[in-house]
């Protein structure tokens, strides 16, 4: 879909019921959903963290969405998908603020050429023990993207097609660091899988789309 009919619809995104929870359960497994049942399991104190889900025209202008690779190392997360954002800092005015900067710093995305910024459902990630909120918004893209390398391996491009099908979803068997592997739903994008918190937010970001394109 070109960037000017993707943008011209936004309107009726923006005025859409988010699908929350019954959304994120497609992309959850069995040991996942039965922590988030019982919030009293929480830690008392979660860190906040923010990401940007950003829309953006290739040169064609046809619409895709960016996600990043993240890097190697011992990190619980380390060379997983993800979508740019990061923690939460004391100088940040809001979790809005938290995504743009972060989205600034890990792929050089302009907050100048970000327009049209939508809260999605928050979510909590047990093994790092963070609350993420998601936003979604349009990126006039302009220049391309800036990898901060030491936190960012690579970045994947999603056409906003390839998005929304369902021959992407599967399951794979993930090995968890805190149990044996186990079967979990996510996204086959290309020669990459998409699984755990990410899959979770595209799962609620795909719902959306499918309703009003």
């Amino acid at each position: 879909m070109k960037f000017s009919v993707f943008s011209d619809i936004l309107s009726k995104i923006e005025k859409k019921p988010l699908p929350g929870r019954p959304s994120h359960l497609k992309m959850m497994w069995a040991q996942r959903d039965q922590i988030l049942k019982h919030p009293d399991t929480f830690s008392e104190n979660p860190k906040k963290a923010a990401v940007l889900a950003a829309f953006y025209p290739d040169l064609n202008e046809e619409t895709h969405l960016l996600l990043i690779k993240r890097q190697g190392g011992n990190g619980v997360h380390a060379h997983q998908i993800a979508l740019p954002g990061g923690k939460y800092e004391s100088y940040d005015l809001d979790l809005k603020e938290t995504a743009l900067r972060e989205a600034y710093e890990e792929v050089g995305i302009l907050k100048t050429q970000i327009r049209s910024v939508r809260a999605l459902s928050s979510l909590y990630i047990p093994p790092s023990n963070f609350i993420v909120q998601p936003f979604m918004a349009l990126y006039d893209k302009q220049l391309p993207f800036v990898l901060e390398t030491s936190e960012v391996h690579s970045v994947i491009e999603v056409p906003l097609s390839v998005l929304v099908r369902e021959d992407i979803v599967t399951s794979q068997w993930v090995q968890l660091s805190q149990s044996a592997k186990v079967k979990v739903p996510g996204f086959a994008i290309g020669d990459e899988w998409v699984w755990g918190a990410t899959a979770m937010m595209l799962s609620e970001i795909r719902t959306i789309l499918n309703d009003v394109l």
